[in-house]
C-alpha cells in the first residue's frame, strides 16, 4: 500500500473519529517497518486534508479537533518504538491571543508534533503581557502566535512591545483567518512571519526561515 493510500484510510478514520480504526493503520505501519518519513507523511497528509476540508466547509470543528487529538496520542504512543530523535532546536510555544477558539493551535500543534518537532502549548485566550511573560519564563526561540479575530491580530504589536520590556527576543510567526485575508498584516503588527497553513510553517521551519 502506498502512503498516498494509506493517507487516504487514516482521513476516512479520522472524519469518523474511529480511534481504533486509526491506531490499526498506525499498528500497520509499525509492523511493516515504516519509516518515520512515511509515518510523517501520513500524518501530515490526513491533517491537512482535514484541515484544508474544514476551511472549505466540508468538515465540522469537532471532526478537525478529534483528528488532532487522535493524531497526537497516536504519535506519542509510537514515536518512541521508531526511535525517532525529536527536533528539539529551535525552542518552540504556540498560544492563542485573546481568542478561547483553539482549531488552528490543535491543528498546528498535532502537525508539528507528527514533524518529530517539540512544541510548548501555552493555551488560549491569553493577553499580550500573559504571552509574552510566558515565553520569557520558558526562554523561547520561537514564538508561534494563532489569532481568530482582526482585533485579536493587531495585539501582536503589543505582544512585541512586552517581550522587549522583559528582555526577550524571539522570533514571532503568526497565523489565522486575518493574517489569511490581510496577506501584509504580518509585517504591519511587528511579527517576522506568516506561518500560513500548518503545512507552509513546516516548510519555513525547514528552510530556516523562521529560526532565530
Amino acid at each position: 500500500m502506498s502512503n498516498q493510500e494509506r493517507t487516504a484510510e487514516l482521513t476516512d478514520a479520522l472524519l469518523r473519529i474511529d480511534r481504533v480504526k486509526a491506531g490499526e493503520l498506525f499498528a500497520n505501519l509499525f509492523d511493516q517497518k515504516a519509516t518515520f518519513a512515511d509515518l510523517e507523511a501520513v500524518v501530515i497528509g490526513a491533517l491537512q486534508a482535514i484541515g484544508d476540508g474544514w476551511e472549505a466547509g466540508r468538515f465540522s470543528l469537532a471532526q478537525v479537533y478529534m483528528s488532532g487529538v487522535i493524531c497526537e496520542d497516536l504519535m506519542d504512543r509510537y514515536l518512541p518504538q521508531l526511535a525517532v530523535e525529536r527536533r528539539t532546536q529551535p525552542r518552540m510555544a504556540i498560544g492563542v491571543l485573546l481568542d478561547q477558539h483553539a482549531l488552528g493551535k490543535r491543528i498546528i500543534v498535532a502537525v508539528l508534533r507528527a514533524a518529530g518537532y517539540e512544541v510548548l502549548d501555552f493555551g488560549t485566550g491569553l493577553t499580550p503581557v500573559q504571552l509574552a511573560e510566558k515565553a520569557a519564563a520558558q526562554d523561547v526561540e520561537l514564538l508561534l502566535v494563532s489569532a481568530l479575530m482582526y482585533n485579536s491580530a493587531l495585539q501582536v504589536t503589543q505582544l512585541r512591545e512586552e517581550l522587549a520590556a522583559l528582555g526577550a527576543n524571539p522570533r514571532v510567526v503568526v497565523g489565522g483567518a486575518p493574517f489569511r485575508l490581510d496577506t501584509n498584516l504580518w509585517e504591519r503588527v511587528g511579527a517576522d512571519a506568516d506561518g500560513g497553513t500548518a503545512s507552509e510553517l513546516l516548510q519555513l521551519l525547514e528552510r530556516g526561515g523562521a529560526s532565530t
